[in-house]
């Protein structure tokens, strides 16, 4: 079992930046997936970005050059620095890990980026 718990959420004005952590209940360096997912109310929950197989990363078209994700194995967090957001970008934001097959989702944090 893997408890995740995210922070950093809030309302910003377009063109600002936001970091989200996720902290994860027990060690993350043995977690090959781990990322960060987004649904905007009526939409599907689309991927945002996330590690892959050690640290590769995959990111949505949409906010390459703009979000990053890095990891602090140390501290069990991985982070998802959000830049020149745009109100595209107002969704719940979730945390997800797998580990041993099983798909686990944090509580979601809400950001909302006002034009």
């Amino acid at each position: 079992q893997v408890q995740l718990v995210e922070s950093g959420g809030g309302l910003v004005q377009a063109g600002g930046s936001l970091r989200l952590s996720c902290t994860a209940s027990r060690s993350i360096f043995f977690l090959n997936v781990m990322g960060w997912y987004r649904q905007a109310p009526g939409n599907q929950r689309e991927l945002v970005a996330i590690f892959t197989s050690g640290d590769s990363t995959n990111y949505a078209d949409s906010v390459k050059g703009r979000f990053t994700i890095s990891r602090d194995n140390a501290k069990n967090t991985v982070y998802l620095q959000m830049n020149a957001l745009k109100p595209d970008d107002t969704a719940v934001y979730y945390c997800y890990c797998n580990s041993w097959g099983r798909d686990y989702w944090g509580q979601g944090t809400q950001v909302t980026v006002s034009s």
